[in-house]
Order: structure tokens, then sequence, then C-alpha cells
């Protein structure tokens, strides 16, 4: 089988990102599952390998991806320069090399010279010192490749997506439609089905107010938009349910009997999924042409430098994108054999 090409983005440089990064592949059993292609620069790199007291790793340096050594870590040399790092500062140097290595690693996935990728934690509030543009990974990326993109938590007990993103809470009312609503639905069932081999996903939908509305009582969207959303969901055979309430819905049984959750706003969502998955769930944003996962930990300046940041997160991302591209390629290979998919 041939190793599936990870292209790793390095963050923000004053931030933990290289060292979940360093110590994701201290384990070579990473190298079995994949190629590892972190485009960053070697003098940096050193800098922060030696200010942890990492002695037992090295990256394999180069500067063209043919160049890759399967059965190590590789490290692109994207600048030479010697970077100034102040760990747990935000600065404009850290946001200027983070956002050139995203750049970088991005022209590479159009140039089908890595075939994921994983990003380590931003800073954007940096990048917009010298990108004014950039809101963040998704929409940068979303922005760079086909398809409408759909961020999804992912854990071993949950897989939940958004209907709306980052936009105040006294917006999310007047943002929903049933054209919205439905869009998210059929994103996230499609998803459900390619990238992770369900071939009919049930969705739980939760309601936007308390109670779920408690039938119009405590507002009206549930009976006004959401519901009908869901009738028509059904209706083209997906398998969605609800509204469900939010403060009762979050429970181990009511996640097992779903294979993904829709949630109408930020919050909602990620309250639950970061309290019951804190450490080992990851950020994925499906809907494109192309697998991203995001290190789902922000920059964490109050341990950065200091060998104590956990890499389960970045682990896993790594694996679920490794599973999610062959996931693909799979369903790719049913959906082009009819006598294949009508038999599945």
């Amino acid at each position: 089988m041939v190793k599936i090409k990870v292209g790793i983005s390095v963050g923000d440089l004053n931030g933990i990102g290289m060292e979940v990064i360093i110590k994701t592949f201290l384990d070579n059993r990473m190298m079995e599952l994949c190629t590892p292609i972190v485009f960053g620069g070697a003098k940096t790199a050193s800098y922060h390998r030696k200010a942890l007291e990492i002695k037992d790793f090295s990256f394999n340096i180069i500067n063209k991806i043919k160049e890759v050594n399967a059965k190590r870590a590789n490290l692109l040399n994207c600048w030479n320069e010697e970077v100034e790092i102040k760990f747990g500062e935000a600065t404009e140097i850290a946001g200027k090399y983070a956002f050139k290595s995203l750049t970088e690693v991005t022209d590479s996935l159009k140039n089908k010279e890595v075939d994921v990728l994983v990003t380590a934690p931003i800073n954007k509030a940096n990048i917009q010192k010298n990108e004014s543009s950039f809101i963040g990974h998704t929409e940068y990326l979303g922005q760079q490749f086909d398809g409408d993109s759909l961020m999804i938590m992912l854990s071993d007990t949950m897989r939940i997506a958004f209907v709306t993103g980052h936009i105040p809470l006294s917006e999310v009312a007047a943002s929903l439609s049933e054209e919205k609503i439905f869009t998210k639905i059929e994103q996230l069932s499609q998803s459900l089905i390619q990238d992770f081999g369900i071939s009919k996903p049930k969705i739980a939908v939760i309601g936007l107010n308390p109670h779920a509305g408690e039938n119009g009582m405590l507002g009206k969207e549930e009976k006004e938009i959401i519901s009908p959303t869901i009738s028509k969901a059904k209706k083209q055979n997906i398998l969605a349910f609800g509204p469900y309430s939010a403060d009762s819905f979050f429970t181990k049984d009511n996640l097992k009997n779903f294979d993904g959750v829709l949630a109408m706003y930020h919050d909602q969502g990620l309250t639950p999924f970061k309290t019951l998955s804190f450490s080992e769930g990851v950020n994925y944003t499906a809907g494109l042409s192309i697998i991203i996962f995001f290190f789902k930990q922000k920059t964490a300046y109050d341990i950065a430098g200091k060998n104590c940041a956990d890499e389960k997160s970045f682990r896993n991302a790594v694996y679920m994108a490794c599973d999610i591209y062959r996931k693909r390629e799979e369903y790719k290979g049913l959906i082009s054999n009819p006598l294949l998919s009508q038999n599945s």
C-alpha cells in the first residue's frame, strides 16, 4: 500500500504547534501509517527541539518534495533565515511565518504533492497584521479548493457539525433558513457516507431555543424553520430526526443512536464536545475536494516552550486524516462501479 503523504503546517511559532508535531512523530510507528511532511524552517525546528530538550528526534530536512524519505518525519525547508521565537507572545513575525507555512502546504495540495493537510494552531490576529483579509483556516482553504466547507468536530463518541459558525449569538436566529439548514444536513449526510463509510447515516438535529422551543412558547424557529426542513430531508431519503433540546440531548445513549449531530450554532455544539472530548477531539473540514484536519487546541501561549503540551489531539488528527483519505478512495471506486454500488 502506498503511504499517504500528510502535509503539516507549523502554526504559530510562539505556541505549541511545533511541540505537538515533534511529540507525535517521536513514535516511529506513525511512519508505518503515513509519510509526514512538515512545512517550516530547519533552523526554527532545531530551536524548538533544543528548547523542549527533546534529544532523540530529528527531521529529515528536504528542499523538494521528491526528496522525501518515506521512513522518516520530513521537514520541507520553506525558509532558511533564523526567525525570532518568543514563546508565549503574540508577534507579527510569528503570524508571517504561520501564513507562509500554510500557503506553501496549500500549493502542494493543489499540485497533489501531498494527499491531506493537518494544521497546527494559529493566532488569527497575528496573521491579519500582514494579511487583512485572512479570517481563519476554514475560510482561507474554502476559497482555495472546490466545494462548500462544513466544520465537523470528531471524537470517538461524537461527530458534530454546525449550521452557523463564527458569528455573534445575536445574529444566529436571523441567519437561519430552511435552505441553509437543509444544505448542512445534506452535507453532513454526504460526508458520513463518503468519508466515514456509513451507508445510511442517522442525523440528530438540535433545536435553537431552550427545550427546542417548547411548542412555540420559547421560540418559533423550530416549528417554522427547523421541523419543516427535517421533513424535507426525510423526503429526500436522508435520515434526519429532531429537533432535540440541546440541554438534554448530549448523553452517551443518545450519541450512540446517531451517526452525526447538527447544531444550530458554535457554542451549542462546541461546549458539550469539548467537555466530553477535549484532549482527543479534532476539527475536520468536510465538503471540500481535499481533506483538512485542524488541531483543535489553541496556541496555548501559557505553556508554550515548556514541554507539557498534550499531542493526543494532533496525533488523532493525523490518524483520522489518513482514515478518511482511504474511505474516500474506496467510495470513489464504489460509485464508479454501478454493480458494486448496487450490491453495497
